[in-house]
């Protein structure tokens, strides 16, 4: 019920990852260094898969949208985590922490079912060779990040309009590193069942149908590859999904131990370490995952990084 002392929030006040005065400096250093680089090299990907003619394959428009995302949903959260180090009082406003979420919810969303359309790329591939290239068209391509879009937008500004249409009790202290729907909600006076209820149905469909997905189509390759008699094609097959694979694993894994933990165990110090990881030291990790693993995405780096020093060189040389 609202009371007449019930005062309106016009900003929230974010109590950050620790309140220990001596950790601020290294964590900011640390969050900083993390950022930065998933920063450059989440750029680096998307500019890298653009310009160079040899990445302009189905497998490298996907990767194109899952740096995009992972430069999305970082940069939403980042910034204004490192200001929570450096200030006394980390305030944000009423329309930016649903701003925020709402950024945030689009891209984390989008970013599970491109992980699920890059499994179904490497079905393709692996399963259907000779038929790659009619399967994956362009225009199917695009269709495959469409609509994960298109839905993840839908689903980002009903949330939050849910949420913020709501009365908030005026207490506004959200122990949190970034405006999240549970700590948002637990500041609501109003009836918040049925939010809650949007939240665990979307949540629940993004999460199973692009698991299943991922699954099925795996499942498939697995089979593909145990069929076949050449041990250099098997080789060949899994160095393919491994990059993939291993970004799946990390993702996935760690929105489990979020989401999946039971209640007698969770704790918001354990929702903000594995948010941490979520938000920022995945999309760090992922443009490194690829590049590393990835002959292609270093073949493509080796010619830029030659294409620039002979740049350099000429202008060294007319000067």
């Amino acid at each position: 019920m609202e009371g007449p002392n019930l005062t309106a929030v016009t900003e929230f006040i974010l109590l950050g990852i620790t309140d220990r005065p001596e950790l601020k400096a290294p964590l900011f250093l640390l969050f900083l260094l993390i950022y930065m680089t998933s920063l450059l090299g989440n750029l680096g990907m998307i500019i890298l898969t653009q310009v160079d003619p040899r990445l302009q394959t189905p497998m490298y428009f996907f990767l194109k949208h899952l740096a995009l995302t992972d430069l999305g949903y970082s940069t939403a959260v980042g910034p204004k985590m490192l200001v929570n180090f450096v200030v006394d009082q980390n305030t944000i406003s009423y329309y930016f922490c649903a701003a925020q979420l709402s950024f945030f919810t689009m891209f984390i969303s989008s970013e599970l079912f491109i992980l699920s359309a890059m499994s179904y790329d490497r079905y393709v591939a692996i399963c259907n060779p000779l038929l790659y290239a009619v399967i994956m068209s362009p225009r199917v391509c695009w269709v495959l990040v469409a609509i994960p879009y298109l839905y993840s937008i839908f689903v980002s500004l009903l949330i939050p309009v849910k949420i913020f249409t709501l009365t908030f009790c005026g207490y506004n202290v959200i122990n949190h590193f970034y405006c999240d729907c549970i700590p948002l909600i637990s500041l609501l006076c109003s009836n918040t069942h049925e939010v809650e209820y949007i939240i665990m149905v979307t949540a629940s469909l993004d999460l199973i149908s692009s698991l299943l997905i991922i699954f099925v189509s795996y499942l498939l390759i697995f089979v593909a590859i145990l069929r076949m008699k050449s041990a250099e094609s098997r080789h060949k097959a899994f160095s393919t999904c491994g990059s993939h694979l291993t970004v799946v694993t990390v993702f996935y894994g760690t929105l489990m131990l979020m989401y999946v933990q039971p209640k007698s165990s969770h704790s918001i110090d354990t929702d903000k370490v594995a948010s941490i990881f979520y938000t920022l030291v995945i999309p760090m990790l992922n443009p490194l995952i690829y590049s590393l693993r990835n002959k292609d995405v270093k073949y493509a780096l080796h010619r830029i990084r030659k294409n620039i020093c002979k740049c350099f060189s000429f202008k060294a040389c007319t000067v």
